[in-house]
């Protein structure tokens, strides 16, 4: 689950670089260079922990003077009032970091949230949450890694890691047994097929073509149940669209395998953590 530095330094870095642009002239302007500061990330509502490291990184970025100490580890369940890191060092550089340390802990921390939310509302089914490619652009790495935080699975990384075969490849590529033949031929043995399902008579072809798993699109709790008993385990079935923290049970107990939701990363909102300085 823990991701490598290198993994996500350089987007920590371009956005240190975005914040701070000519100079913090707040800071630099009404701090003393000499002045130290202490203080902790205190958080304001319930939800899961997830980006420490990654504040870490903003301010060792900013200044390797600063020491900065998680108390918990990503994936931790947390309430109103928790401090969940100490830090310490020169104030100027404390102040420097503090936007865009809080920036990655807050939105990474809402994503594992939300995805908590998800996965304990299908806890008792066979059903497994995970998110998409809608992610923002340049954070894919560290949304995929809230989502697991949260207790979610990741779907493709990227348009590399699987074939999914969706409505305009196959109105481009001549329907469902003629893309799954030519994405059969010409894979890698590794790549899985999956083929977009949007009516039960697609749903009957994608098996019968061989495809791997079926993206069951927008059909109603009926129709993923029947949907389930025609791949009847020939095939994985992944429920998507409307999916929502009111209709994911239900899609759940239809007996699909997989429930992918958007919703994870394009959609949760910041968990509310502050960076708060001992005044003593």
């Amino acid at each position: 689950m823990k991701l490598l530095p290198i993994q996500y330094e350089e987007t920590v870095r371009a956005a240190l670089i975005e914040d701070i642009g000519a100079g913090d002239v707040t800071t630099l302007l009404s701090v003393p260079a000499e002045n130290r500061a202490r203080g902790v990330f205190l958080v304001k509502a319930e939800g899961v922990l997830c980006g420490l490291e990654v504040a870490a990184c903003a301010f060792r970025l900013v200044d390797p003077a600063i020491e900065f100490t998680p108390l918990v580890v990503d994936g931790t369940r947390v309430s109103y009032g928790d401090i969940v890191a100490k830090l310490s060092g020169p104030a100027q550089s404390l102040l420097t970091g503090e936007r865009v340390a809080l920036n990655f802990s807050q939105r990474l921390s809402g994503t594992a949230s939300l995805t908590r939310r998800f996965v304990d509302a299908v806890a008792g089914t066979k059903a497994r949450i995970v998110d998409t490619r809608k992610t923002t652009p340049g954070l894919r790495t560290l949304e995929k890694y809230a989502v697991r935080c949260g207790g979610g699975h990741n779907h493709r990384y990227g348009l590399g890691d699987g074939v999914l075969i969706k409505d305009n490849h196959l109105a481009a590529g001549g329907g469902v047994a003629a893309c799954v033949a030519r994405a059969r031929e010409h894979a890698p043995h590794p790549l899985r097929i999956e083929v977009e399902c949007k009516t039960l008579a697609q749903v009957d072809e994608a098996v019968a073509a061989g495809a791997d798993i079926l993206l069951l699109d927008n059909m109603s709790n009926e129709q993923l149940r029947v949907a389930v008993e025609k791949i009847a385990g020939r095939a994985l079935a992944e429920a998507s669209g409307g999916v929502n923290l009111a209709t994911v049970r239900g899609i759940a107990e239809t007996g699909v395998d997989i429930i992918s939701v958007g919703a994870l990363t394009h959609s949760a909102a910041a968990l509310d953590i502050s960076l708060d300085f001992d005044e003593s």
